[in-house]
């Protein structure tokens, strides 16, 4: 049975998609927090999937779970790239999370991103994406750091160009509806194909938003978390959500020095079989900083 947040429904901006639901630790202490972001392809689903409440609550780790714009919803508006509605949705709310920080007995600087798929992804944009914060703005909310303290996640996909998806997994098919592209039917021809025939055209912005091309050696810890067995170069029975996106993460942030583990089936065992486990124990390490 899913458990009643403390807090539901709250907005952090003028749309009714940007919501979010808080779940509040027992502690006298600023908690940490997970910051959790839903799959569904930026297209579908809720807030009400968030998973590990119960466990992070009982260690003491306080929960944020949001709703976001969609990629349709962006398209209709004439945002391009549509995936930007929901990327930065989830660092406004992330930001805005951080303002209640003293009202929600938060601590600013322990905070872990979880989600699953697209979730995932936008959950490892937040972790290596530079520092979006705006000291100088007039908004409080904007002046907020969009940084995390570490990220575990489920079925992320790693890097949304075309080209280099299908080098690693020959038969992908996902991440053309993020920039606009949803197919032709009576012309036979699918959104990742169109996406592939326009990747040049649109290739800084698909370096923009996929997590990969901002990882540097001061970002956080990552868990990864797949259903299957790495195989690079080979066709996958789930392309969108295979271990070969999590094994070219790990290889990137190996080549500068930053802690990546990746969890497959038959993988080598871990100090953390999974990614709530390994974001309890990132959160909990250490002493906590100060709400403000």
């Amino acid at each position: 049975m899913p458990l009643p947040p403390t807090l539901a429904n709250v907005p952090y901006g003028t749309d009714t998609k940007q919501v979010l639901d808080f779940w509040k630790a027992d502690s006298k202490q600023p908690t940490p927090w997970v910051f959790f972001i839903h799959g569904g392809a930026w297209k579908s689903n809720d807030k009400d999937r968030v998973t590990g409440v119960r466990e992070y609550l009982a260690a003491g780790i306080s929960v944020v779970s949001i709703n976001y714009r969609f990629v349709q919803e962006a398209q209709a508006a004439g945002v391009n790239p549509p995936v930007q509605w929901p990327l930065h949705d989830a660092a406004r709310a992330l930001q805005f999370v951080r303002t209640k920080a003293s009202d929600w007995n938060l601590d600013k600087s322990r905070v872990g991103a979880s989600g699953g798929s697209a979730g995932a992804c936008s959950s490892l944009w937040l972790a290596f994406h530079d520092e979006m914060a705006d000291p100088l703005s007039k908004d409080p909310i904007a002046r907020e750091s969009t940084r995390l303290f570490c990220a575990g996640v489920v079925g992320a996909q790693t890097s949304l160009d075309p080209v280099q998806v299908k080098e690693w997994t020959p038969n992908s098919i996902y991440g053309g509806h993020a920039f606009g592209f949803n197919g032709d039917k009576a012309k036979k021809v699918s959104a990742f194909q169109q996406f592939l025939e326009h990747r040049n055209e649109i290739l800084p912005s698909i370096r923009k938003y996929s997590p990969i091309e901002w990882v540097t050696a001061d970002d956080p810890p990552v868990h990864l978390y797949y259903t299957d067995v790495p195989a690079i170069g080979q066709k996958k029975r789930d392309p969108t959500h295979t271990s070969n996106f999590g094994m070219k993460l790990q290889e990137k942030m190996r080549s500068v020095n930053v802690e990546c583990q990746l969890m497959y089936p038959g993988a080598a065992p871990q100090k953390y079989p999974d990614p709530i486990q390994f974001l309890i124990g990132q959160l909990k390490s250490g002493k906590a900083a100060a709400a403000d």
